[in-house]
């Protein structure tokens, strides 16, 4: 069953996922009202008290919000900043080894291929935080080989880079792996669980009001619930959890794709300088 959910979900267009998970709530609930109130079951009475109850769910929800709307823009512009340090420094290797064409520059450029594709994986947690940035501490060796080759402003230019690219991973990285105070989370679903089964126990009216008056509050306060967790978490790249609210990370996957063809060529050229010339003909 979960399978085919999945499968189902993964046809849903992103703007539309989180109603698409909506959508089975706000049936059960729709049942669980025309149950209630074709028993009469619904034995609590509408108050004034009631609304302001709602109010102030609806004022802890946009709290919610509010909070991991201030980290969700911040991290709309890092996978940017990101592939930005990552091109800078791929592009002084390359000029380096278009200056000198030593094996070390070749090697570098290599190096910084193989770069973009590891932090590509390391979105989809295909690898490791601590393996990044071991990566990122081996650019040391390429600074090194790079003194007797260039300028020491170059040098000092692509250690900025390599600095800046340290921070904005491990701010993706506490993104990512840090939930927006917990604590709210706990208090805020608690609060919704209360205030809709309050509803459903609630003398609203004639039955088909009283199916609207509950099943679009519910609806409402379950989406926003399920937002704000998709919005605290841009960067969940797993192809087991569809959000509606991920980053692009389309600046570092072209990034790849640009340094990948860089490498191809680096390698064509190194083949053909190596080739062996053909014997001449007797």
């Amino acid at each position: 069953m979960k399978y085919l959910d999945r499968i189902l979900i993964s046809h849903v267009p992103a703007k539309w996922m989180i109603v698409a998970k909506v959508i089975p709530i706000v049936a059960a609930l729709f049942g669980a009202k025309l149950l209630v109130s074709l028993t009469d079951a619904d034995f609590i009475t509408l108050t004034t008290l009631f609304g302001s109850i709602v109010a102030a769910n609806v004022f802890l929800l946009s709290f919610l919000l509010a909070g991991t709307l201030a980290d969700y823009k911040e991290s709309e512009r890092l996978p940017g900043e990101l592939a930005s340090s990552i091109e800078s420094l791929a592009d002084e290797c390359l000029i380096t080894r278009k200056s000198k064409g030593t094996q070390e520059t070749e090697d570098a450029v290599m190096y910084m291929a193989g770069f973009a594709s590891l932090v590509r994986r390391w979105f989809y947690r295909q690898e490791r935080t601590r393996t990044v940035m071991d990566r990122i501490t081996g650019m040391n060796d390429i600074f090194l080989s790079f003194e007797p080759l260039t300028q020491p402003n170059f040098i000092v230019r692509m250690k900025q880079e390599q600095a800046t690219i340290r921070k904005v991973l491990m701010r993706i990285d506490t993104i990512r792996d840090t939930s927006f105070v917990p604590a709210a989370y706990a208090i805020a679903e608690l609060a919704t669980a209360l205030l809709i089964g309050g509803l459903l126990l609630t003398e609203l009216g004639p039955l088909g009001e009283e199916i609207f008056y509950t099943v679009l509050p519910s609806f409402l306060m379950v989406y926003l619930i399920l937002l704000i967790r998709d919005l605290d978490n841009p960067f969940n790249y797993s192809s087991k959890d569809a959000d509606a609210a991920e980053v692009s990370i389309k600046p570092v996957i072209d990034l790849d794709e640009k340094l990948h063809a860089q490498a191809a060529a680096t390698r064509k050229s190194r083949k053909a300088a190596t080739a062996k010339p053909a014997r001449p003909a007797p």
